[in-house]
């Protein structure tokens, strides 16, 4: 299916705005890594927009510095080109960043006082990330140089490809600084064998702790271990005592211990993660119990130490909510900050300053759009610094809330309703399933008008109901809620949801004869699998959903992914993976539906939305399948992301009205 060209002058259509549409939301920006700096006087963070036009259909993103007293905003980095990962230097006079401004992605530096930035070393490839040793005189970064072999075939037509002979390993390189810039040729630190996906100087910036696995493919985070690399000689030692799925290493603020994330045996999708602290001189190992019952990696992030040295900092899911909390040494935990919202796990927002005194964060609510706020630990309230989506047309929003419900079970369920605009108790109103990906995603009580798949606060100004459930799998609840989809995807966790749609017609706010159900990704699979066991929805919208177990096991860039959920390969768990297959139960199906699909994802390839639009058709079904050229797991060209959600509510208003 063809899409017709979006001619957008969204400001001008804003104007006077007296709903919520898919057009506005796309207008809202979102903040990522706010980094305070160490002197204590200013705040970095990231904004991210989308730009539409003619020609242009891209997420762009800009660095913003704003003064802790609240007196001074100034957008730092402009253009045509993203700016990302800001750091400051040692000193807090400069502000340095990745960015694309040429053939790869080069280090430029900018002073916080004003003027231009500076490329601090001339790199013809790639970075994907870097850090400062803290005395400035050195600059670390993972990247590779451009492949000039891959260039010279692609242009013979001799670029074929291996399977699984990944050539997009990070090396990590050294660069010597002089008045901040980088001084004579890059030294490598490793030789590219393997990917190095962290790297963290030591306070003394002698040593260089990193994360390193077997190659960059998606399923091999499960091989990643810790090492530290002496700066001067580039020597390596393994640590960890054979700890793997690794991430996250901080230093202690005096160089004594090194605390980082790992994967308990046998490291799988959809795990847990474990803390643990390790002392330098000795090796001596802590495994701190019940860190945080989560993935590393989802919710659960190092921040780094407090400034005493005593406890680490991390941020960790509760709920429908993320916070901030702190370990000691014994195991003992503390919550440092629990906000009335979400800290927005957007781009990593969530950044400790280099003193371990302050922190700064993306903080939004269900009501309230993303902004940065800088608070200091353990003296103070938080204070909002930036002002982003202050002039956004705000119309009115439904009424959200938490709700929880018992499923057949037993088991407690969580969710998110969102009431419709100018809501009147005792009448019904149509309802929207949504369901989230993952399986180990969750909800949480995040703006509802932000840009997104599903809009949430556009559904609502058009009269619907909207039930965004956690249903077992779901983060945040705990490691027994976590793991007890184990076998058993469309089992407890299809119950889970149903009740909490019957839950909601008991209270008299859904009409159970006018409900749809969406969903992207492990969400798309729940959407099939629902279509297959009641015909009680309407409509149904499946994005990016896995219909086929087997297949997604053969084609997927994460083959392990469904063999750690079901105990076993596909043809050693035959029945099973056949049984829990949407696939298996599509001759039941007789509810109208949309499939999307990325025509470039490599997470769930195209094959399987194909595989249930192909079905369906078959079995004139009425369906049809939108496709979205160069896009990914979920779109990112933002004119794409606009039409899935005029899609989704254009679905919603032709089968849920009266």
């Amino acid at each position: 299916m063809r899409l017709p060209l979006l001619l957008l002058v969204l400001p001008l259509a804003l104007l006077g705005q007296e709903k919520w549409t898919p057009e506005l939301s796309m207008e809202v920006r979102t903040i990522g890594e706010a980094l305070p700096s160490a002197d204590g006087r200013w705040l970095v963070y990231t904004v991210t927009e989308a730009v539409m036009d003619d020609q242009t259909s891209e997420m762009r993103t800009q660095l913003h510095l704003a003064s802790t007293d609240g007196r001074r905003r100034i957008q730092l980095t402009r253009g045509q080109s993203s700016a990302s990962e800001p750091q400051f230097s040692p000193n807090s006079d400069a502000v340095y960043f990745r960015a694309k401004r040429g053939e790869g992605t080069e280090l430029w530096r900018i002073p916080v006082d004003g003027g231009e930035a500076q490329r601090v070393l001339p790199w013809k490839g790639s970075i994907a990330g870097f850090a400062l040793s803290p005395d400035g005189r050195h600059i670390a970064f993972r990247g590779r140089k451009k492949d000039t072999d891959r260039e010279k075939a692609v242009k013979q037509k001799a670029d074929f490809r291996m399977v699984d002979h990944d050539d997009g390993n990070s090396t990590l390189w050294l660069a010597e600084l002089r008045d901040g810039l980088a001084q004579g040729e890059p030294r490598a630190l490793t030789d590219g064998s393997e990917d190095i996906v962290e790297a963290v100087w030591s306070p003394d910036s002698a040593s260089i702790a990193v994360i390193a696995q077997e190659s960059s493919l998606a399923d091999d985070w499960r091989t990643a271990v810790l090492r530290e690399i002496t700066a001067a000689d580039g020597a390596a030692r393994t640590l960890g005592d054979g700890r793997i799925g690794a991430t996250n290493p901080r230093y202690s603020p005096d160089g004594g211990k090194l605390a980082f994330l790992w994967s308990p045996q046998p490291a799988r999708w959809g795990g847990v993660c474990t803390m643990s602290v390790l002392t330098r001189e000795g090796g001596k190992i802590v495994d701190l119990p019940d860190t945080q019952p989560d993935e590393c990696g989802r919710g659960t992030s190092l921040l780094g130490w407090s400034a005493d040295g005593r406890r680490v900092l991390f941020t960790a899911t509760s709920r429908v909510r993320n916070v901030v909390r702190s370990m000691s040494l014994d195991g003992s935990q503390e919550t440092v900050y629990a906000p009335e919202g979400a800290i927005s796990s957007y781009g990593g927002a969530a950044r400790l300053d280099a003193t371990g005194k302050r922190l700064g964060f993306a903080l939004e609510s269900l009501t309230e759009a993303p902004e940065a706020y800088w608070v200091e630990l353990r003296a103070g309230a938080p204070k909002k610094l930036s002002a982003v989506n202050e002039k956004l047309p705000k119309p009115a929003l439904g009424r959200s809330e938490a709700i929880r419900w018992k499923s057949p079970d037993g088991q407690e369920v969580e969710g998110l309703l969102t009431y419709p605009v100018g809501y009147q108790e005792g009448r019904r109103y149509p309802l929207i399933l949504n369901v989230h990906g993952g399986p180990m995603g969750v909800f949480q009580e995040t703006y509802v008008g932000a840009r997104g798949l599903y809009p949430v606060a556009a559904f609502a100004s058009e009269g619907f109901a909207v039930l965004r459930p956690n249903p077992r799998g779901s983060s945040g609840y705990g490691q027994k809620f976590r793991l007890a989809n184990v076998d058993d995807w469309g089992g407890g966790d299809y119950e889970d949801v149903m009740a909490g749609v019957d839950h909601v017609i008991e209270m008299g706010v859904a009409d159970p004869d006018r409900m749809a159900v969406m969903g992207w990704s492990y969400g798309g699979f729940m959407t099939a699998w629902v279509i297959g066991q009641t015909d009680r929805f309407r409509v149904a919208a499946a994005g990016a959903a896995v219909t086929n177990l087997w297949s997604f096991t053969g084609t997927a860039d994460i083959p392990s992914f469904i063999p750690d959920y079901f105990s076993g390969e596909p043809w050693e768990q035959f029945e099973a993976y056949a049984k829990h297959s949407p696939m298996r139960y599509v001759d039941r199906v007789k509810t109208p539906t949309l499939v999307l699909h990325g025509e470039s994802d490599e997470r769930v390839p195209i094959s399987q939305g194909y595989e249930l639009y192909t079905a369906l058709k078959r079995r004139g079904v009425e369906t049809e399948m939108v496709v979205y050229p160069r896009q990914p797991h979920g779109p990112v060209e933002p004119k794409f992301v606009l039409d899935v959600m005029r899609r989704h509510l254009e679905l919603a208003r032709k089968h849920l009205r009266p």
